[in-house]
């Protein structure tokens, strides 16, 4: 670019004044804050504020006493909100602490902190979240209420436990195929009235085909002749020891999912009447 080339540059930037803009930094909207590393067993690094122009960056440990003396600490030099990553299940006994002492908490998803070039330590991450959280950069997750996270967990666990329960019909099934007992090829599920009385006969020690088909609902759409024939095979020793087995295991996850039940019930009533006052309505009368 020549000479008069670049002044007249220059002169056209000067007459467009609204093109220049100074560079500064992230305006602090909330010097009140701190940002925690959540970790497992290497220790939560903790960034807080201390006065108006420096940060501390502690290391507690993770056991309930030293969660306790970190909200203490924080609670110290008057930090108002608290952001943390969402990072595995390790951020949720801090989290409940956190808010039942009073502080605002920020559980922040890790993709919205990304990493930075140069920040390769937890205190650095600490630090940065801090940074973050004062400017204003970050949203909060959402979170349920107490009484919600609570049927959460109870529906989450009962779903698990219905996971696990089908692994041990998958296996009677199994065992069942091994001594080519065909059942499953008449009845659609094996774990149904019919399914189980079968199962129920078979490690009582029944053996003969025309007595286990007798124990077959009436709806049952195979013929009898086809449902004889399905039950009819080899009667292993191994393999009879493994359905015994898998069907203990699925009749005592029968319990637990009952208990789970009757647990998730007892939580929606408990629902039902905080948002009543405490009082609960007559379901029979509103039956009827």
């Amino acid at each position: 670019m020549d000479k008069s080339s670049k002044k007249r540059k220059e002169e056209e930037c000067t007459t467009k004044k609204e093109r220049r803009k100074k560079i500064t930094q992230f305006e602090i909207i909330r010097p009140n804050v701190a940002g925690i590393d959540v970790s497992d067993n290497a220790g939560m690094m903790v960034a807080y504020p201390i006065n108006d122009t420096e940060i501390v960056i502690d290391e507690f440990d993770c056991y309930t006493r030293d969660l306790r003396e970190l909200s203490a600490t924080l609670k110290f030099y008057r930090i108002e909100s608290v952001a943390m990553e969402s990072t595995g299940v390790y951020w949720v006994p801090l989290f409940l602490l956190l808010q039942e002492d009073g502080f605002e908490v920020y559980l922040v998803n890790s993709k919205h902190v990304k990493n930075v070039t140069g920040r390769k330590s937890d205190d650095e991450d600490a630090e940065w979240i801090q940074k973050l959280h004062r400017c204003g950069l970050l949203s909060a997750s959402f979170q349920p209420d107490n009484q919600t996270r609570t049927l959460r967990s109870v529906v989450r666990h009962r779903d698990s436990l219905v996971k696990t329960r089908s692994t041990y019909v998958n296996r009677m099934q199994k065992a069942l195929e091994l001594m080519n007992i065909k059942v499953h090829t008449v009845l659609s599920d094996i774990d149904g009235v019919s399914g189980l009385r079968i199962i129920e006969a078979i490690l009582a020690g029944e053996r003969n085909a025309e007595t286990l088909a007798d124990l077959c609902d009436k709806r049952v759409k195979a013929s009898r002749e086809e449902i004889v024939k399905s039950l009819e095979g080899f009667w292993l020793k191994e393999h009879l020891f493994e359905l015994s087995q898998c069907y203990k295991m699925y009749k005592y996850h029968n319990e637990l999912i009952k208990e789970c039940e009757l647990e998730i019930e007892t939580i929606l009533l408990e629902i039902i009447a905080s948002k009543n006052d405490g009082v609960l309505p007559d379901f029979d009368e509103k039956k009827s």
